[in-house]
């Protein structure tokens, strides 16, 4: 496919026949697989999941990889909607993949839900079931590998051990900070059952940033859990809380609770920082010195010196913003500097604390989560001395360079650039944003790039992220941060995936 082609061209969608005009007529029904009872009996060895929905989880579950897709892609045309698969797909991922031994490797296809939604709602309507079944592949490679290393599957809860719903919340906060999964296991679902949304996403927002273990992926799955079920409706909670719960416990050695390890010490500590910082910190002023500052610290300092400053500038009358600024740009000239997967995680992870941080109403976690944010990008910093060389690239010095082209073709060259010469299509993007270009065409190239290129959950999970947030930066920092993505995007002339094919002989044939 030639890489000049028209963003119109690269897929044309339709959602032909997901009417009501059949209504009546049955026939239809022939051509689906027949359904014995016994394969319609639940399982009494794995979790049920409601029942408009399991049969559906079920087909995603059991259908071969080679064929799922078109089987999808036939319902899709009978009628089946947008969020019904968005639903079974989070479901069968919790029901079927182990978050061990750790969240992340296989478990990506749970975590990269969200992600992929977020392509498709940021998307024109003809690209919108590219993720979704992009999405749908990764699950069943993700299956396949969950077989091969045991077939764990989500047992149904001990329902004798699930607390009264006066001692559900309680006894969830207990058995998490006790590190014990069977408690946690029954209590959230109690949780589940009895508490309101944002009242579990409060535990469930401090809990995942309390320690730095999975390489982020904790606090990722928390955002990206609640952001598919605010989708896919509460109602399917409680297994996707269970999955999460299992996950969040994940740690090496001894129970964390009775000894002092280095991946629990910036949260223990920061729960105490917090209180220091002043009561009206939300009401401070936009410093870009301020910002600079803060990025400086992030370079060299270590993680308590690193949430000391944070304190120190908002004491002093920095709004927070400029924190978060220096936050965002902090992860992206990290990426910037080696190119990889510690610094990404670092980019994916701001972007997941930055939202717990933005969608919690409860003053004391949201001060913790910007802490956590600071001895995250830290800790990834010395994280990355162990993968080779680290660059010393500074975003705030970077210098706007316009590719050869001129304007009309600058994004296209941009994006040829990314295989070749990473930072000067980082320059390039800079002189783009500088010379008034349009960032929503940017954007916008760069998403399809992933659609027509991407091969990981990675791409997914980290474009969805960096294109997220650039409306979250400043305006006088997002063009660096914008600029900082090409160091992970997808270039023009990397080769198509094979999905895009699949799917459109799916839709349309």
């Amino acid at each position: 496919m030639s890489t000049r082609t028209s963003r119109r061209n690269f897929l044309a969608l339709t959602t032909a026949g997901a009417t009501l005009a059949g209504l009546g007529d049955l026939k239809f029904l022939a051509q689906l697989p027949r359904v014995s009872a016994q394969e319609a009996k639940p399982d009494a060895k794995i979790v049920q999941m409601q029942s408009d929905i399991e049969p559906l989880v079920r087909l995603l579950e059991d259908t071969p990889r080679n064929k799922l897709l078109e089987e999808v892609a036939a319902r899709v045309k009978r009628g089946l909607t947008y969020q019904e698969v968005v639903a079974a797909l989070l479901l069968a991922g919790v029901r079927n993949i182990q978050p061990r031994p750790s969240v992340g490797f296989k478990f990506h296809a749970v975590l990269v839900v969200n992600s992929a939604h977020l392509a498709s709602i940021s998307s024109p309507d003809e690209h919108r079931w590219l993720p979704i079944f992009w999405a749908l592949d990764e699950f069943k490679s993700s299956q396949a590998a969950d077989v091969n290393e045991g077939n764990w599957t989500m047992a149904p809860v001990d329902e004798a051990a699930v607390p009264s719903p006066t001692k559900a919340r309680q006894a969830f906060i207990d058995a998490m900070e006790n590190w014990d999964e069977a408690a946690a296991d029954a209590a959230v679902a109690g949780l589940a059952r009895t508490a309101g949304a944002h009242e579990v996403f409060e535990l469930f927002a401090r809990f995942g940033a309390r320690d730095f273990r999975s390489i982020g992926h904790k606090a990722i799955f928390v955002a990206n859990s609640w952001r598919t079920l605010q989708c896919i409706g509460w109602r399917h909670a409680e297994p996707v809380l269970r999955s999460l719960a299992y996950a969040l416990l994940n740690h090496e050695g001894d129970n964390p609770a009775r000894r002092d390890d280095a991946a629990d010490h910036p949260g223990r500590r920061n729960v105490e920082l917090a209180h220091r910082i002043r009561d009206d910190w939300q009401s401070g002023k936009l410093d870009e010195a301020a910002t600079t500052e803060m990025l400086a610290t992030l370079r060299t300092a270590t993680p308590d010196e690193s949430c000391d400053k944070v304190v120190e500038l908002i004491n002093r009358g920095t709004h927070p913003q400029s924190i978060c600024d220096a936050l965002f740009v902090g992860a992206g000239e990290l990426l910037a500097r080696q190119p990889g997967i510690v610094a990404l995680h670092s980019v994916t992870s701001s972007n997941a604390l930055h939202y717990a941080y933005t969608a919690s109403g409860d003053d004391e976690t949201r001060r913790l989560l910007l802490l956590q944010n600071a001895a995250f990008v830290t800790l990834f910093r010395d994280a990355m001395r162990g993968r080779g060389a680290v660059g010393d690239t500074r975003l705030d010095q970077l210098t706007p360079q316009m590719p050869e082209g001129g304007n009309d073709a600058v994004i296209d060259e941009i994006f040829r650039l990314v295989s070749r010469d990473r930072m000067a299509a980082a320059q390039g993007v800079l002189a783009y944003l500088k010379n008034q270009g349009d960032p929503k065409q940017l954007i916008d190239a760069a998403r399809v790039l992933v659609f027509l290129k991407g091969n990981n959950a990675h791409d997914y999970k980290f474009s969805s992220a960096v294109l997220e947030d650039y409306y979250h930066v400043s305006p006088r920092w997002r063009d660096v941060y914008l600029a900082s993505g090409v160091f992970n995007l997808r270039s023009s002339e990397d080769r198509d995936n094979q999905l895009v094919a699949r799917t459109r002989a799916a839709l349309t044939g």
